[in-house]
């Protein structure tokens, strides 16, 4: 394992005073053995700067997750020397400081990575080495969120996000910095009403995607959490009704820190690819071409490029969002 965790039960948690009616964190320190950026590693898992279940204050990232034992707000503060302190307050508190090491990366091994095959991801890997593929084991949770992303513009999908998750999830337990809110159950998926979708400004195909798949929600983590790799992870995910490849990827992406996953599909990203890698645009075929340089770590060069902030000058005009709430 590429990281050492060490618990302490009288340190103050990396964040302000608690009130007196707060219980006390449980935490742990979490030392990496790897270079670490830990804003650009973790706050992948963010849906847009507004998301109820993911909050930056300061020095801290606080994110609250509905986990397998309960809801849990974890707090991420990285000291002088590179260690990350860790409080997390709830039901599922001690599930989530267990799961500090993989959320920050420690699980992803580069270790067959090649850069050097293309100038500019030879120098994005140099200039980003704390840059790593987290996990959230929360494979639901990642399946719900990528959904809302299908089709539609960011903007409308983080929009639909926080209302949902505000309307219909758990408030977050501790001295948040923000009210927080953990995403619904499955149980709590299946039942949100139509009318709270309609209002939140998602749309039906993807408001049905989500309600559909959260009536087999139990059975698709327990076949996930069996799947011997990513292709058997695409097969079970691609099997439900309103799941595709972009959505399949954007899932492992999120939940198992797949290094390997592309987004086939993506409004922008193959044209951002190409133009990375061969000042052209592209399309998904020619992406995909591109990328087999790197077998195994696709995802990792679709990271470290957008690390290295190489855009395509946007030309056309921007893609305005509709609005189907009143109609």
């Amino acid at each position: 394992m590429s990281s050492s965790v060490a618990h302490a039960s009288h340190a103050r948690p990396p964040a302000a005073t608690e009130k007196a009616s707060t219980p006390r964190p449980r935490e742990t320190e979490y030392r990496p053995r790897h270079p670490l950026d830990l804003r650009r590693t973790v706050l992948f898992q963010r849906h847009g700067r507004n998301d109820p279940t993911m909050v930056v204050a300061g020095p801290v990232i606080w994110r609250a997750s509905r986990t397998p034992e309960g809801v849990a707000t974890l707090a991420l503060r990285e000291s002088s020397s590179g260690t990350i302190r860790a409080a997390a307050w709830g039901a599922g508190a001690e599930w989530a400081l267990a799961q500090v090491p993989a959320l920050c990366g420690a699980e992803d091994d580069p270790a067959d990575f090649d850069p050097t095959s293309h100038p500019v991801v030879a120098r994005a890997h140099h200039r980003n080495p704390g840059l790593r593929l987290g996990r959230t084991d929360l494979v639901f949770e990642a399946l719900a969120s990528a959904v809302f992303e299908q089709k539609i513009t960011g903007m409308q999908a983080f929009s639909a996000w926080r209302c949902i998750i505000s309307w219909h999830g758990e408030r977050a337990p501790g001295p948040t910095p923000a009210p927080m809110f953990a995403p619904p159950s499955i149980e709590g998926w299946r039942r949100i009403p139509s009318w709270s979708w309609h209002r939140a400004g998602l749309e039906p195909p993807q408001s049905q995607t989500v309600v559909r798949a959260a009536r087999r929600g139990e059975s698709i983590e327990r076949a996930i959490a069996g799947a011997e790799d990513g292709e058997a992870v695409d097969r079970i995910l691609i099997s439900q009704a309103g799941i595709g490849p972009w959505t399949s990827a954007e899932t492992r992406i999120r939940a198992l820190g797949d290094p390997d996953a592309v987004s086939v599909g993506d409004f922008h990203l193959a044209h951002e690819v190409g133009y990375a890698l061969t000042g052209t645009r592209t399309d998904d075929d020619g992406m995909l071409r591109l990328l087999s340089a790197w077998p195994g770590h696709r995802q990792r060069v679709i990271r470290l490029l957008a690390a290295a902030g190489v855009r395509e000058p946007r030309r056309g005009p921007r893609l305005h969002p509709e609005d189907h709430r009143d109609r």
